[in-house]
């Protein structure tokens, strides 16, 4: 009989650390875990209950949310050999242009700037630079260090692969003024008054607290915002999508065409410019 138990679940845990995931997927992977192990209670693990929750998933939650969720039980059926209780993903119509409604713009990312600047949070400030003009991931902040100011390149290490991100000049003078400033002579230069390298939590909230100052909405104003706008501007300006999928440390190009999807507003435009029409 096939049971879940706390043992199979960190056993689980540890299988990804083999693995050598990152801990945001291996935190993933296990939180859904743990939440159908919770929904399953004294109930039979069968494909029929791995099914009935697919289907409960999907009146709660958005499609790609619910195949989120899927994965982590696929992997988890694959690490237990329980090769008949895996369930196929949904089958979602590919998207062509980028949601306006969640699409930061340039010139939203520069009301944040003065907002953070008002505020008189410059580690906010540059922060939110910092992400923006290089595409890095917030968690892949504390490779920002004092040595790489000094260098101008950050080594980044995630997911089992080393790229270097190249830091602006402007960007590095500006950091070093504030570690100077912050007494900060070694190590990360994002940190908090304790020394400890920023949460992911943290940095969240504070950008939401940018949003009421700035006329920017909420939805608009978080991290990873900051990376995709900043692949849309070099991929305008570029159009190479194999060298963004490099600087972003993407292994599949496919998801990089994710990021540089224009809105629909943009297309209409260049279809009016297109001078097609005699009417």
């Amino acid at each position: 009989m096939k049971t879940i138990t706390i043992q199979t679940i960190n056993g689980f845990k540890q299988y990804l650390l083999n693995e050598e995931k990152s801990q945001a997927t291996v935190n993933k992977y296990v939180h859904d875990l743990q939440a159908f192990y919770k929904w399953l209670g004294d109930g039979e693990l069968c494909k029929s209950s791995v099914l009935l929750y697919k289907t409960e998933l999907c009146s709660i939650y958005a499609p790609t949310s619910v195949n989120a969720t899927i994965s982590s039980l696929n992997c988890f059926f694959n690490y237990m050999e329980w090769y008949d209780l895996k369930v196929k993903s949904l089958k979602i119509q590919k998207q062509i242009f980028a949601s306006s409604d969640k699409e930061l713009t340039k010139a939203e990312y520069g009301r944040l700037l003065s907002a953070a600047s008002r505020k008189k949070n410059q580690r906010l400030y540059l922060l939110l630079q910092t992400i923006c003009s290089t595409g890095i991931r917030v968690s892949e902040l504390c490779y920002i260090t004092v040595d790489s100011l000094r260098l101008g390149v950050a080594k980044i290490s995630c997911k089992g692969k080393i790229r270097q991100v190249f830091l602006p000049r402007q960007l590095c003078q500006a950091l070093r003024e504030y570690v100077k400033e912050q007494k900060i002579k070694s190590g990360a230069v994002f940190v908090t008054k304790n020394g400890n390298p920023l949460d992911r939590s943290n940095i969240w909230s504070d950008m939401k607290g940018l949003c009421k100052i700035a006329h920017v909405c909420e939805k608009k104003v978080f991290p990873h915002n900051l990376r995709h706008l900043f692949a849309r501007t070099y991929y305008s300006l570029q159009k190479d999508v194999v060298r963004l999928a490099d600087i972003l440390g993407h292994a599949n190009v496919n998801t990089t065409r994710i990021y540089t999807m224009e809105s629909g507003e943009i297309h209409k435009r260049q279809i009016q410019k297109l001078g097609l029409l005699l009417c």
